[in-house]
């Protein structure tokens, strides 16, 4: 009978855990004991003095990564974030990986104590082992930290009800104003696009309502959709891609790609291009979240593998690259300007393929009503965006 009720409780106790939710951390370390990796979702601060700040993991004592750190007496906790589940599955022994290799899956920098830390990870807390102690199945390890890493956006992947999510933060309604009172817009824009669509917008928002103060974040897809949630931005104009649920999506336009070349390049003239045509030409691809995936699907969905010789995340950088012969470029927004910042002349030309345009959408919480400045925003962008306004 006793044993019958302890093992309830334990399936209790783990039933109700899954309700805790806890952020999803990567533990590793490296050294004389050699470099190991687990993830865990058992971490927390322990004090910020005595005499500085340190936080305690725990980790189950059959992990090699248990006895490494006992060895290296070192290690890093990697907080990973909302789009890095990848690398949680990789380390918690749920995903192959190349040479059977843990580490393959994203790129490393070696932390001030010798332990790896993720080159991007939402924050990372490099720590000097103070203490341990052997728990039931886990070594609990205590650290000093040495050096904490801290991105600049991002949302912490959350493990809760045995799956992965992400924060949304819950915020109150918009405070309602009167005409004529200053109101406040926060507005966000994907980056690429945002310069050659946003500002017309705002000087057309600005000219009708004067008194509205705007606020205006720039930022890639993972940056505008987490503002969104967060209540960090009201509004936003982004691309429809892999977007979580909570938003109510209007489809602005579609913008579809075109080959960008060197004025002088033999290909200018043609009428229109296909990946295959394009294929031994080295590539410039802009290397930016959401842009970088769309661009290569187009190759993939082609069935062919592109040259790439040059990568940036910078819409201009890339167009100065093409127009200095350095190859050519897969772009979707295209400027009035066949120039670029340096005085280089560039050639457009149609792109023939399989694959869709990309579909630009007004973003915004379903949770919470638009106010008024937000509503009249998107009245422009609807008007803006109208074919018939064209």
């Amino acid at each position: 009978m006793r044993i019958e009720k302890e093992a309830e409780l334990k399936q209790r106790f783990f039933d109700g855990m899954s309700f805790a939710a806890c952020t999803v951390n990567v533990v590793t370390t490296d050294g004389p004991s050699g470099r190991a990796g687990v993830t865990v979702s058992a971490m927390a601060s322990v004090s910020a003095d005595a005499p500085g700040p340190s936080l305690l993991v725990c980790v189950h004592h059959k992990s090699p990564a248990a006895a490494a750190i006992l060895g290296n007496r070192v290690f890093c906790v990697n907080v990973l974030r909302d789009d890095q589940s990848r690398i949680s599955d990789t380390f918690a022994g749920r995903m192959e990986t190349e040479g059977e290799d843990k580490f393959s899956c994203t790129t490393w920098v070696a932390g001030t104590t010798g332990a790896p830390r993720a080159s991007d990870p939402l924050v990372a807390f490099d720590c000097r082992l103070l203490t341990s102690e052997q728990v039931g199945t886990h070594w609990v390890f205590f650290g000093a930290v040495d050096d904490v890493f801290i991105s600049e956006s991002g949302s912490p992947l959350i493990y809760a009800n045995r799956a992965y999510g992400t924060s949304v933060a819950i915020n109150p309604p918009p405070a309602q104003v009167k005409t004529g009172e200053a109101e406040e817009l926060r507005l966000g824009c994907f980056r690429t696009f945002g310069p050659y669509l946003v500002p017309e917008l705002i000087a057309r928002m600005m000219a009708d309502r004067p008194f509205t103060v705007m606020s205006l974040q720039e930022g890639n897809q993972r940056d505008i959709e987490d503002g969104l949630h967060k209540g960090e931005t009201e509004i936003a104009l982004l691309y429809d891609l892999d977007l979580r649920p909570g938003l109510s999506l209007e489809l602005m336009t579609e913008i579809h790609p075109y080959v960008l070349l060197p004025q002088e390049h033999g290909l200018a003239a043609k009428p229109k291009l296909s990946v295959h045509d394009l294929v031994d030409e080295p590539f410039v691809l802009l290397d930016a979240p959401s842009s970088r995936e769309y661009f290569l699907s187009i190759f993939e969905a082609a069935g062919v593998e592109p040259n790439i010789r040059f990568r940036s995340s910078s819409f201009e950088m890339v167009r100065g690259l093409v127009g200095h012969g350095l190859g050519f470029s897969l772009l979707a927004t295209k400027p009035s300007s066949n120039m670029t910042y340096d005085g280089r002349a560039v050639s457009t030309v149609k792109l023939d393929c399989d694959v869709g345009g990309s579909r630009v959408v007004l973003a915004y919480r379903k949770d919470v009503g638009l106010s008024p400045a937000a509503q009249v925003f998107a009245e422009h962008c609807r008007a803006f965006f109208d074919p018939a306004y064209h």
